[in-house]
């Protein structure tokens, strides 16, 4: 078995994976050998999905204010969100922006040449700033542009972790294999960033890429580090019908209306003042109950819809700011936005949860930082606001590479692999796995699982329907067992693949649904019909789940309070 060193190693090619290499790149001028592994080509990682925008204040003397964008995503967050890690963020994300402009990203401009920027939901100032409607491609473009100009970065492209080597609560490595040639290799570093998106490809529809399956997060926690909140998942109001691609709250931003079968804009009954910009979670809801009382449309596979419509925009707008929508719309439904609504319903869309992180990004073991998606730094709370998603990759990418940098740059030398614990790995898969003759279909399972999570743990939630999940899972995991390889082949070998992911989506899964039952209260994108109010008093804590054989164990810890008292949320 063959192992690869480097200094550090980010693992994950996204914005934050990306932000977090050049800011360590940036820091050790050469000094540290850093790599990047990730199981996409570099420029297939999710974020390039990102369309409508990224929060920042930067139009002070127009009316907003560091404060008004922390008011804002603290009252986004239901509550639940670290209101020193808010503080922390809304002041760093200006120089984000500027940075991103000085590395050649084509931001959209007023006639002035200032940046132009847009509404977003749950947002009071209009502070999206936006490459049309293909933000996430373009940051990540500027970036992966930028990171040509240091050499001494090395890229792992589809090589798929699989274990995280911890011992005596440091960080000596990990495990992963090239899916190319199907090698199986030890990776040993100073440090470690995990930076591997989310996990919302454990429901069926959703906005997410087919790799979004949760690796970092679930790899982190069988290794013992916590996850934290991750009961918490947005479901975004606009999802085209039938494939769940995104429609972009820009779409919104822009003018757009939501309406029922009876032709009204509904949310006029839900969210008075900002109506459609209202946050994602209170949209959500709303939509569902319009669509179960009957004033949806029926849609194919049990997906009735609303209608966005966006005909009142004109063409020259939608052209010029949604050309992205358009070209999808018309692609994958036949529709062109100009002439005809768009059916949209709500769809998984991010997990605000993720591995626990103090405001640095760092782990709880030594040695490992997480950054974007896959960490919970706790700026989200209970319900993420629209741009700050983008916003915090940026921000914590650039923290975190600048930490794990000097943390690398500090130690002599690199912490010896446990061999033993690497062997294990490599026999448990790349031995006993294509050994095994096995009676259950990973995909059978794959799909079971998906359809519970969609029914069971979606926008709306219940302890009946969400103890049944449970039961669900655990038969999943149960008959995961029992699956085996039809492929026996070693190069691109994606049943494989298919495995791991599997594994890691099952782990996830059931540690959403064991605390969304747990957790009896409503509270963001955690709403519960049979206890439908949001309890302070008992709940106003952050959920922590740690693994053991028989499923996750449940902490709490208390949320950071430094400047607001919980309210009730009105919009």
């Amino acid at each position: 078995m063959e192992t690869i060193s480097h200094d550090l190693i980010i693992m994950g090619s996204g914005l934050a994976g990306l932000r977090a290499a050049l800011e360590a790149a940036r820091a050790s001028d050469g000094r540290l050998d850093i790599a990047i592994l990730a199981k996409t080509q570099l420029m297939r990682a999710h974020s390039v999905c990102a369309e409508g925008g990224t929060g920042v204040v930067l139009k002070q003397e127009e009316g907003d204010s560091y404060e008004l964008h922390a008011w804002d995503t603290v009252k986004g967050s239901d509550f639940l969100a670290d209101q020193d890690v808010v503080d922390r963020f809304v002041h760093t994300m200006p120089g984000e922006v500027l940075q991103l402009d000085h590395w050649g990203i084509p931001w959209t401009r007023r006639a002035d040449g200032s940046l132009e920027s847009r509404p977003f939901g749950g947002h009071s100032f209009p502070r999206a700033v936006f490459a049309a409607d293909k933000t996430g491609f373009f940051e990540m473009q500027a970036l992966y542009d930028t990171l040509q100009k240091y050499a001494d970065v090395t890229r792992y492209d589809e090589w798929m972790a699989t274990s995280l080597l911890i011992e005596d609560g440091t960080f000596r490595g990990f495990t992963a294999v090239d899916l190319g040639s199907g090698t199986f290799a030890t990776f040993n570093a100073k440090a470690l960033i995990i930076a591997t998106g989310g996990a919302c490809r454990i429901y069926g529809f959703t906005t997410y890429s087919h790799t979004v399956t949760g690796d970092g997060m679930a790899i982190a926690y069988r290794a013992g580090l916590p996850l934290k909140d991750l009961e918490f998942v947005q479901f975004h109001p606009t999802g085209l019908v039938p494939s769940g691609i995104l429609i972009t709250e820009a779409a919104r931003g822009e003018g757009g209306y939501l309406l029922n079968n009876h032709g009204e804009r509904f949310m006029s009954k839900y969210a008075e003042k900002m109506m459609e910009l209202a946050p994602r979670d209170i949209v959500s809801r709303s939509s569902m109950t319009e669509i179960e009382a009957g004033r949806g449309y029926k849609g194919p596979n049990g997906l009735d819809y609303v209608l966005l419509d966006l005909r009142h925009l004109g063409a020259h707008k939608i052209n010029e700011r949604l050309p992205l929508i358009r070209e999808v719309t018309i692609k994958f439904d036949n529709i062109d936005p100009i002439d005809q609504p768009i059916p949209v319903r709500p769809v998984a869309h991010y997990s605000m949860g993720g591995i626990h992180v103090n405001i640095d990004g760092a782990a709880p073991v030594e040695g490992i930082w997480v950054a974007g998606e896959a960490a919970c730094v706790s700026l989200h709370g209970a319900n993420r606001l629209g741009t700050n998603s983008t916003a915090e990759c940026l921000v914590w990418g650039k923290i975190t590479g600048e930490n794990a940098a000097k943390y690398a740059m500090a130690r002599k030398a690199r912490p010896e692999v446990p061999v033993d614990k690497a062997r294990a790995e490599e026999n448990r898969i790349m031995h006993e796995l294509f050994q095994r003759k096995g009676t259950e279909s990973i995909y059978a399972i794959r799909q079971e699982l998906r359809d519970i999570m969609d029914s069971n743990v979606g926008v709306y939630r219940t302890e009946e329907g969400l103890q049944a999940a449970l039961e669900k899972v655990k038969e999943l995991k149960e008959r995961f067992q029992f699956t085996a390889l039809e492929d026996k082949g070693y190069v691109y070998n994606t049943d494989l693949v298919s495995y791991l992911e599997m594994e890691n989506m099952l782990d996830l899964s059931e540690v959403i649904v064991e605390g969304a039952l747990v957790r009896k209260e409503s509270r963001g994108g955690h709403a519960r019909r049979d206890y439908p109010q949001r309890d302070d008093e008992n709940w106003l804590k952050h959920t922590l789940a740690y693994h053991t054989p028989q499923g996750p164990r449940l902490e709490y810890i208390p949320v950071t309070l430094t400047t607001w008292k919980p309210v009730e949320r009105k919009y």
